[in-house]
């Protein structure tokens, strides 16, 4: 009998339907929607409340996958998901927006708590603990006395759309580098790299 090929379960973190489409919380969505477009891997299938697809990113297989409960129902859709295909978090991915990072920024983590993001907690609820990758993206903080809530359901500003596009590739360059080379690599190559925008 043929041993089971590893598949690799990569999961973008948002809020479903039109009207969050372009906030900041949906950055997660942004870039596995990028990944998709990037290997011709269609998000046409749904179970479990995710909207996912499979297919091969540089010889590797793998299932890309949107929770399509809200951001702090996260957890479960993805941990049905996982079960189903027989995926152990060590073979999770999770993409998610981070307040604590400045904009742009890119800090790939092997894995650890859920710092104050209601999908990530959601996630460690329904896997039990924290033992899966993610990626996290700066999307920064509000300069203004504004509710954090408000700020990430909130869409970019009209200076940071100029780079989004920018900051949506590196991040899916940053995925394909942890599937096909390992997350050290990964890390050695994204964390602690300050992204500059032209003036």
């Amino acid at each position: 009998m043929m041993a089971q090929e590893r598949v690799r379960l990569v999961a973008g973190l948002g809020n479903p339907g039109k009207a969050y489409r372009e906030t900041r919380h949906n950055a997660g969505f942004m870039v596995l929607e990028k990944v998709a477009a990037s290997f011709s891997i269609g998000l046409d299938k749904q179970k479990f409340q995710t909207q996912h697809g499979r297919g091969k990113i540089e010889g590797v297989q793998v299932i890309l996958a949107q929770p399509l409960a809200y951001m702090n129902n996260s957890g479960p859709p993805i941990k049905h998901l996982a079960g189903y295909f027989r995926i152990s978090c060590e073979d999770l991915l999770i993409i998610h927006d981070d307040i604590d990072l400045a904009y742009g920024r890119i800090k790939i983590k092997k894995k650890g708590g859920h710092g104050g993001h209601n999908g990530l907690k959601s996630l460690m609820h329904a896997f039990g603990g924290g033992d899966f990758a993610r990626i996290r993206i700066g999307v920064g903080r509000s300069s203004e006395r504004i509710r954090v809530a408000d700020h990430v359901l909130g869409r970019y500003s009209a200076e940071e759309s100029k780079y989004l596009e920018r900051v949506i590739t590196r991040a899916r360059d940053a995925v394909v580098t942890i599937l096909t080379k390992g997350i050290a690599v990964g890390m050695n190559r994204y964390n602690d790299k300050r992204i500059s925008f032209p003036s």
